[in-house]
């Protein structure tokens, strides 16, 4: 029996779409919310998706960026190889030797990521961590011609390769740009959801671009929806894996979804943080919270909107985001999902003004 959410996460998943190149993404909330929504798109490509409940205001924002990281092919050197400049923060421990797919007006063209081979390195050389400055990615072409020849020009969008695979429990996913496709799939199910009741407001699904690069398209969106909540659809870092001390990270993947006390863009209304957790708890819905102190996400942006708008993240306990490939557990996205549609519901005119009393 098909499974939407499973497929519905892996097309997200897959789909290449990094800080500035999100098209392939817009298209597929385009096509999951097409028949429930009324759509519109702000002039950064941002896609807002608004959603009729039983009255025009409160406006609840649900927003999820659709940008991965990734990389922007710089410069072909004579030898063949490309330089490339990343998209968004990268560790330069996770990139060697991974594939990835040079989207090219031509096509997707294959390569992985090199660099000077360690057999030629000096004893220094070796301890030092490499810099992304010092790597290229090579399509196995032999000349700047060859590569030209493939289609490929700088500024073409450079993604990692990296299926979307069940892991053998049946209930863990790996795949690339979980951050943030997952929050994506969250606003999407959480509106499908809503479709099939009543909601005492109106709601706008927000997938925004360029958050990696700075919060871009949250701001940009905000002056769209002129929203009343913010609600941010996020992963959070899982910290269960060896070494990762709990004061470091204490999500833990199968425990439930995370609400967020602080990230280092954002203190949430404290109000909205205490309707999540008592939701939560009315619903017995299994959740944790947990600190972001560095990094950011888009309620930065949106609770400084105008003269203010309460915000809330929430997210999916993910594992090695910013890498090639993360890995979620699907309990806690369907809890995650289950817990922010019983809190919209909650959201008439009484509750919102409430929250800033």
């Amino acid at each position: 029996m098909a499974d939407p959410t499973l497929e519905l996460l892996r097309e997200l998943s897959e789909a290449p779409g990094i800080s500035g190149y999100e098209r392939d993404v817009r298209e597929i909330v385009r096509r999951q919310l097409g028949g429930i929504t009324s759509m519109e798109q702000d002039k950064l490509g941002s896609i807002v998706c608004r959603k009729d409940g039983d009255a025009e205001s409160p406006k609840i924002m649900l927003a999820g960026h659709m940008d991965e990281v990734g990389f922007i092919v710089k410069l072909i050197t004579d030898e063949g190889f490309m330089k490339f400049s990343p998209v968004g923060g990268w560790w330069s421990h996770v990139m060697l030797a991974q594939r990835v797919s040079i989207k090219t007006r031509s096509g997707d063209v294959t390569g992985v990521i090199g660099s000077k081979p360690p057999h030629v390195l000096s004893d220094e050389e070796r301890k030092k961590l490499l810099e992304i400055k010092d790597m290229y990615i090579d399509v196995g072409a032999a000349s700047a011609d060859e590569v030209r020849a493939l289609g490929v020009r700088p500024g073409d969008q450079v993604v990692p390769i990296s299926p979307f695979t069940v892991l053998g429990t049946g209930k863990t996913y790996l795949g690339k740009a979980f951050d943030n496709r997952v929050g994506c799939a969250l606003m999407i199910d959480v509106v499908k959801n809503l479709a099939g009741g009543r909601h005492p407001n109106t709601v706008y699904a927000v997938g925004t671009v360029q958050e990696e690069v700075g919060l871009r398209g949250a701001r940009t969106s905000s002056w769209v929806v002129e929203p009343d909540v913010g609600l941010t659809m996020e992963v959070a870092i899982a910290g269960d894996v060896p070494d990762v001390k709990k004061d470091e990270a204490q999500a833990r993947l199968g425990k439930g979804p995370v609400i967020l006390m602080r990230d280092g863009s954002m203190i949430p209304n404290l109000k909205l943080r205490d309707l999540f957790i008592d939701t939560a708890e009315e619903m017995k819905i299994p959740y944790q919270v947990d600190m972001m102190e560095r990094g950011g996400t888009d309620s930065g942006a949106i609770h400084l909107h105008r003269s203010g708008v309460p915000n809330l993240v929430v997210g999916v306990p993910t594992r090695y985001i910013h890498s090639h490939a993360g890995i979620l557990h699907r309990e806690d996205y369907d809890y995650t999902v289950k817990l922010i549609t019983e809190v919209v519901k909650k959201l008439d005119k009484t509750a919102v003004a409430g929250l800033t009393e």
